[in-house]
C-alpha cells in the first residue's frame, strides 16, 4: 500500500497533554468529514477545519511507495539519536491510511506513535497515544483512548456526554475562527465551571511554528 502524505516536518507538539514535546508531524492527505475544498466547506460535517490536507505538495509531501519508505523519511527528519523519538500522525483523518504495516515500520524505527483522529474510524492496534476530537454530526466509533479533545464551541454538542467514554484526559480547545476571542472565553468559562475538563491551547500558533 502507498501513502499519500500532505507534509512531514520536525516541530514541537502544540496541543493537548503532549504539548511542548519534540515531534515529527506526519500529515496525511484526505479526510472523511470534509473534502478540504472551500466550495464544500459550508456543507461539510466538519466545516471549521483550519488545516490544509489536500494533495501532496507540502514539505516532504509525496505518495510514499510503502511503509518502509515513509518510516525511513520520518527517521531521517528526527535524526540518528532515537531516544524519545515521537511521531504525530494527523490529517485530515490519518486512520484512512495508517495501518498495521506502517505502525510496525514506525515502531521498528524506534518511534512512539501518536494519532490525532476524528474518531469515526476504529483505531488499529499498536498506537501509543490516541487523541480523538469528535465533531458534531459525525458517528463516533472510537470511544476510548488517551485524550479526548473537544473543539469549542460546537453547536449541538454536549461535552457531558463524553465523560463516560474511556479516555484518560478530557480537553476543551477553543475553536480557531473569526470569533476566536469569544471561543477562547467560552472554553475558559466551560472548564472553569466543569473541572473534569482541562483547557488545551494551540501553542504552536502562539509561538509561530508549524
Amino acid at each position: 500500500m502507498s501513502y499519500a502524505v500532505k507534509e512531514m516536518f520536525l516541530t514541537l507538539q502544540g496541543e493537548g497533554m503532549q504539548a511542548g514535546r519534540r515531534a515529527v508531524f506526519l500529515r496525511f492527505a484526505g479526510c472523511n468529514l470534509w473534502s478540504g475544498r472551500e466550495r464544500d466547506r459550508a456543507n461539510a460535517v466538519c466545516s471549521f477545519c483550519d488545516t490544509d490536507f489536500v494533495g501532496t505538495d507540502g514539505e516532504n509531501g509525496a505518495r510514499y511507495a510503502d511503509a518502509a519508505a515513509l518510516a525511513a523519511k520520518a527517521g531521517e527528519l528526527w535524526g540518528e539519536d532515537r531516544d524519545h523519538a515521537y511521531i504525530v500522525c494527523t490529517g485530515g483523518e490519518p486512520l484512512l491510511q495508517l495501518d498495521t504495516r506502517l505502525i510496525d515500520a514506525l515502531h521498528d524505527a524506534d518511534f512512539e506513535i501518536a494519532v490525532e483522529s476524528n474518531g469515526t474510524i476504529a483505531a488499529p492496534p499498536g498506537i501509543d497515544w490516541l487523541c480523538v476530537s469528535p465533531k458534531a454530526g459525525s458517528e463516533i466509533t472510537q470511544r476510548s483512548g488517551n485524550e479526548l479533545k473537544l473543539v469549542w464551541p460546537q453547536e449541538g454538542v454536549d461535552p457531558a456526554e463524553f465523560l463516560d467514554w474511556k479516555f484518560d484526559h478530557h480537553l476543551i480547545q477553543p475553536m480557531d475562527c473569526e470569533a476566536a476571542d469569544a471561543a477562547r472565553e467560552a472554553a475558559m468559562a466551560y472548564v472553569g465551571a466543569h473541572p473534569a475538563w482541562r483547557l488545551s491551547l494551540q501553542t504552536h500558533k502562539l509561538l509561530g511554528i508549524p
